[in-house]
């Protein structure tokens, strides 16, 4: 489910999502500086956790996590990437 490359970030990253708007999945990419506790999850627009498509401790590098979508509802979605002294939030579209 992960890809990895092993080229070392300077800083944390949550990247867009890919596409966007999507159907019914898409791909979310991140960057980690060094070793850490790491979780993506899933809100929908009321803020409400939906789905944690990433978590456990990972090590520094680039990754690549795929969300499908396939059962829930079209709408507006955020995901949020945390770790232990970082937190990023980006907004992405379903659209059935």
């Amino acid at each position: 489910n992960y890809t990895i490359n092993n080229n070392i970030a300077e800083n944390f990253q949550l990247y867009q999502n890919y596409p966007n708007p999507f159907n019914p999945s898409t791909v979310i990419n991140f960057t980690l500086p060094e070793q850490t506790n790491v979780k993506v999850i899933i809100y929908d627009a009321l803020g409400n956790q939906v789905d944690v498509i990433a978590g456990g401790v990972k090590s520094a590098g680039s990754y690549s996590v795929k969300w499908n979508a396939t059962n829930y509802s079209s709408g507006i979605y955020f995901y949020k990437l945390e770790t232990g002294n970082f937190v990023q939030v980006r907004k992405m579209i379903l659209m059935k």
